[in-house]
């Protein structure tokens, strides 16, 4: 957040709501995403973020929120420490 907090008022705060709107919107469309290292990802709508979650039996269970240009073998040992 703090990256776009130095790109102008109030840009940490729409990061984060984009982000959380991002991850609110898995309640009607959890499970349709393709999967990759084993969870389904979610290609945030308005920044290079990549939103990582399993299905569980109570609904949804977000596992990571990763920046999308990561190297894949970077964001995969990520997600194995989780």
């Amino acid at each position: 957040m703090a990256f776009y907090d130095r790109q102008g008022y109030g840009a940490g705060d729409y990061y984060y709501q984009r982000i959380f709107e991002d991850i609110d919107s898995l309640s009607e469309t959890a499970g349709i995403h393709e999967r990759h290292f084993g969870y389904h990802r979610k290609i945030a709508s308005r920044h290079p973020f990549l939103i990582y979650y399993q299905m569980i039996t109570t609904g949804v269970e977000v596992v990571a929120v990763l920046d999308g240009r990561s190297r894949p073998a970077d964001i995969d040992a990520l997600l194995q420490r989780r």
